[in-house]
This record gives structure tokens, C-alpha cells and sequence, in this order.
């Protein structure tokens, strides 16, 4: 073991687990029924924040591609203009309004973005204050083609995002990932070293994969870096052109599932606490036990 450069396994090193802010609280999970009317989508996404708080809830993630339907052809119609301002983005500018009235996080699941002549995939979350904290545009894009059970391009349509995010918020740093960025574990490694305290992925997986992938992957980033997975999905619509999944859930930092819904509308109120976290680490102490002589992960933005 003297050979051992755990320090080493990750460059830079990986960071401390900064001390979060608070050590237990609720989340607020919001599965939501998605259909092709906009305001209607956004009003109740607005009413399922508010049930949410009302019940405790001091974070509350959406799904991804909350106000529209998933669909290539519905990202241009009803994208936004995140950057422009309220008018121009009446999904993003209810977010604000409502994690500042309510004094809450908000990781705002995923709505379609227009900047420029480019359509993205994005995730804004808002603070206590309302203000726009971190806006990720999913960096891995859905390209996959299973024949006789689904093919999607969202490549066809969509920019993929350059940039991991990670954002400390009243309730822990945050690293946020987009469905498919879930399958990616060098993003989740990244998060991890940049001490994050928890993951969310707003995500849509489908009627193929979601059986399949979607709980084994949630809680594979989960006990690989031993922190906290939320994962948010829109309900399942059997009419719909693309059939999510659902089943939205939170994964302990021992993988082990915390919460999860089935696939129609729902709520999770679950509790987070931080203080597993050490205590996971301390009991599994992978930090000390990594080959930086062997391999290494490289962060190039840090």
C-alpha cells in the first residue's frame, strides 16, 4: 500500500467535503403530468412547488422538459429565451417568483432553450432569493437507436451543452446532470471531487431503458461517490409520442433507495442528512484507497 497516490487519483485533488449549510432537511420531488399546453404546464408545475413546501420541503427538483412535450418537434415551439428575461421565459420566471416567495431551493428540471440560432436542453435553479444560482445545458445528449423499441435524436434539434455545474445553494453544493448525463459516471466523479453533497438529474428515461437502467444507474453514482442522488422524471403518459418512465426517486449515499414514486403524478417528501455522508465514508474510506498510481480522472475546468 505504500505504493498507493490515492491524492493523486483525481487531479487536481479532490476537494473536502465542505461543511453544508444545514445538515438535515426535506425534498420536495415533483412527477409531474406533462401535456401540449404550456401555461397549463406551468401553472401546475407552480402548485406542485407550493405542495411541496407546504409539507416541509426546503429543495424541490422538477422534471426534465417540465412545460412542453419531449419531442423534437415541440423544442422549437416551445423554447425560450432564458438570458432575455421574464417575458421572454414566463417557465423560468415562475421559478423565480416562487422560490423567492416561498424561500426555497428550486432545481427547475429541464425546459428548452433557445440562445442564438441554437435550441439546448437546459436546467436553471433559483435560490431563496429567486435569483438564478446555475443554468446547465445537458452535456450528453440522447442519441440512441434500440431497433424495434426506441430510436431518438435529440441531436437532430439540440446543442449539447460544454460546461459541468456544480452550485452551493442554502441547502449543499449541488452538482446537476440531464437524464442521459447520468450515464456518464466521470461527470458524477467530477461533482464528487468538487464536493458535492448531492446530485440531481431531472430526467425522462423511457419505456425501454427505464427498466432496464434507471434505478441501477441513480444509485451506482450514488455509492461510486458516496453522496446523495435525486432524480426527478415526468409522469408516464401512454398517449403521449414519447412514454417516460417515472418512477423519480432519492438514493442514500449507500445506494440505498430512500424514496421513489411509481410512474403516475406524485410527490416524494424525503429527508436528506448530510451527516451520512462522513459516516459512509468513514465506514468505506475509498478516498484513501484510490490508485493515483494506476489511474486518474482529470478535471480540466478546475
Amino acid at each position: 500500500s505504500s505504493a498507493f497516490k490515492p491524492e493523486q487519483a483525481r487531479l487536481p485533488p479532490a476537494l473536502p467535503l465542505p461543511s453544508p449549510p444545514l445538515t438535515k432537511f426535506k425534498i420536495g420531488i415533483c412527477q409531474l403530468a406533462v401535456t401540449p399546453d404550456k401555461e397549463r404546464n406551468i401553472q401546475h408545475a407552480r402548485k406542485a412547488i407550493e405542495e411541496a413546501a407546504q409539507k416541509g420541503a426546503q429543495l424541490v427538483v422538477l422534471p426534465e422538459i417540465w412545460n412542453s412535450p419531449y419531442s423534437n418537434d415541440g423544442f422549437p415551439v416551445y423554447a425560450e429565451d432564458i438570458d432575455a428575461g421574464h417575458d421572454a421565459s414566463p417557465s423560468t420566471a415562475m421559478l423565480s417568483e416562487v422560490s423567492s416567495r416561498l424561500k426555497i431551493t428550486v432545481v427547475g428540471g429541464s425546459i428548452p432553450e433557445r440562445c442564438g440560432d441554437k435550441l439546448y436542453n437546459t436546467c436553471c435553479v433559483f435560490g431563496t432569493d429567486g435569483k438564478l444560482k446555475a443554468k446547465h445545458r445537458k452535456i450528453h445528449l440522447f442519441d440512441i437507436d434500440i431497433p424495434g423499441k426506441i430510436t431518438f435524436m435529440e441531436s437532430k434539434t439540440l446543442t449539447a451543452g460544454e460546461t459541468p455545474t456544480i452550485v452551493d445553494t442554502d441547502v449543499g453544493r449541488i452538482g446537476v446532470g440531464i437524464c442521459y448525463d447520468i450515464r456518464f459516471q466521470e461527470l458524477a466523479m467530477i461533482y464528487a471531487s468538487r464536493g458535492a453533497h448531492l446530485l440531481c438529474y431531472p430526467g425522462a428515461f423511457n419505456m425501454t431503458t427505464g427498466p432496464l437502467h434507471w434505478e441501477l444507474l441513480q444509485r451506482a453514482r450514488a455509492v461510486d461517490n458516496q453522496l446523495y442522488v435525486a432524480t426527478c422524471s415526468p409522469a408516464r403518459d401512454t398517449g403521449a409520442g414519447y412514454v417516460a418512465w417515472g418512477h423519480s426517486t432519492l438514493v442514500g449515499p449507500f445506494g440505498e433507495v430512500l424514496a421513489t414514486t411509481e410512474h403516475d403524478e406524485d410527490i416524494i417528501i424525503a429527508e436528506i442528512d448530510y451527516s451520512i455522508l462522513e459516516q459512509r465514508r468513514a465506514n468505506l474510506p475509498l478516498a484513501k484507497q484510490r490508485r493515483g498510481d494506476l489511474y486518474q480522472l482529470v478535471d480540466i475546468r478546475r
